[in-house]
């Protein structure tokens, strides 16, 4: 089964996604940016669903830089889903190599439908 991690220090955030996402993927979930990077390097996943902004030494944009920095991890595919709606924040996550851009409060339904177009 195809493993998807969601990233995210609220949990009502990742249990609604993990509920809209659940019957058709194993869900893994973290909550900093740290326990994000510790599941891409054991788990492999093949999509990350990732908040920008989250406690700890590490933000969003930083695990992004570190996935698609590293071989080993650079093809999963990464969306942001954040609070950060202005297009300057868009465009930087982008340039950074993020494959989507959902802003809060999003569709967890246009974001099941691009995880499913993506990972076909």
């Amino acid at each position: 089964m195809t493993t998807i991690l969601i990233v995210d220090d609220h949990s009502d955030i990742r249990r609604l996604l993990s509920i809209t996402l659940g019957r058709d993927f194993k869900i893994l979930e973290a909550e900093d940016g740290a326990g994000a990077l510790d599941a891409v390097r054991h788990h492999h996943p093949s999509a990350v669903l990732l908040d920008v902004m989250m406690p700890g030494g590490m933000d969003g944009l930083q695990v992004l830089d570190a996935i698609k920095a590293d071989p080993a991890t650079q093809g999963i595919l990464v969306a942001m889903i954040t609070a950060r709606g202005q297009s300057a924040d868009h465009d930087e996550a982008r340039k950074r190599g993020a494959d989507a851009y959902f802003i809060k409060p999003f569709s967890p339904l246009q974001v099941v439908a691009w995880v499913r177009s993506h990972l076909k």
